[in-house]
């Protein structure tokens, strides 16, 4: 007599699996888009082989395939690195001395790309709307565009001319300043993303993703105003983990894709990405005379001497020499 019970269910792919422990440490959604990208690509580069049967000579002829014939950048190249070695010590719970002794690419050691005040301005010129106040908020803040797009009407302080960064990278909160100029623009744009709030509301919706457990501890606080985002998505979308259906914040390649736009448009030659606006926010700091430790607290950097490239860049020629040909 054949037996009544349901076949077992079968083990979850290492894929899921990667994604599962990812979820469980808290890592970002870009984090295991990445990872389980690059766990992915290492698969199929050995013919779908299972890493479990893999060692040294095949994550090192994978990270040689990336840098000879792919061409990738050094820090490319070390995130696929960290991938690898977030799916063996954390996934399959390998811990093998050889994935530490891989040696990781050397950074490259490139000056930041910067704007003069007129490029700046310029640039700024050529944006309108919400493209503009975005722009305008990195440029005069000095935030990265993530932090920018991700920022809650709660941490935006009117009164105190400032706002807090909350979970920027590394993990770290902090302050920097809100700008005059931008004050009257920001508050409408608050206005016009409370009354999608409440359209959402209306509708049944109005919830915003919440970091971490927050959801679960204080489930009313993702309907709540100053958790909102204040540059809020026009069209609702669905939570690629959980499926839950809500407005995320508008999507940062559409602000990438109009910087580069106004760029051309302002006849600007340099490569303009949206973190030129940051560089462009530290050095114009220093060349007005701030103390580099402000501008270090300001940008977020754990050391000093991330900020000090910014010397390298400063509107005085190369090293504020005054060349022979000019004395």
């Amino acid at each position: 007599m054949k037996s009544s019970q349901p076949a077992p269910n079968p083990p979850p792919k290492l894929l899921d699996q990667m994604r599962a422990r990812i979820r469980a440490l808290h890592y970002s959604i870009r984090t295991e888009e990445a990872y389980t990208d690059w766990a992915r690509r290492f698969i199929l580069f050995h013919h779908k082989r299972h890493p479990i049967g893999m060692g040294a000579a095949e994550v090192e002829a994978f990270l040689s395939y990336l840098a000879v014939e792919r061409k990738v950048s050094s820090s490319t190249q070390n995130q696929a690195k960290a991938a690898l070695l977030f799916l063996y010590k954390q996934v399959l719970d390998v811990d093998l001395p050889w994935l530490d002794d891989i040696t990781s690419a050397k950074p490259s050691q490139h000056l930041p790309t910067v704007l003069t005040p007129g490029e700046a301005r310029a640039l700024l010129h050529e944006l309108s709307g919400t493209m503009w106040l975005v722009a305008s908020l990195l440029y005069g803040t000095g935030m990265r565009l993530l932090e920018g797009l991700r920022l809650r009407v709660k941490d935006v302080e009117f009164e105190r001319r400032e706002i807090i960064i909350r979970d920027g990278k590394g993990g770290k909160d902090r302050v920097t300043v809100l700008p005059e100029n931008i004050l009257l623009p920001l508050k409408k744009q608050m206005e016009k993303a409370r009354l999608l709030h409440d359209g959402d509301l209306e509708a049944g919706l109005g919830e915003v993703y919440l970091p971490d457990a927050l959801a679960v501890k204080y489930p009313s606080s993702a309907r709540a105003w100053g958790w909102q985002y204040v540059f809020p998505s026009p069209a609702l979308s669905r939570d690629p983990r959980t499926g839950a259906r809500r407005r995320h914040h508008i999507y940062e390649a559409s602000v990438q894709r109009a910087i580069r736009t106004a760029a051309s448009r302002a006849e600007i030659v340099k490569p303009v990405t949206p973190h030129v606006l940051r560089h462009s926010f530290a050095t114009h700091l220093l060349q007005a005379g701030y103390d580099i430790r402000t501008v270090q607290e300001l940008l977020g950097h754990k050391d000093v001497s991330t900020t000090m490239i910014y010397t390298h860049v400063l509107n005085k020629g190369g090293r504020g020499v005054i060349s022979p040909l000019d004395m």
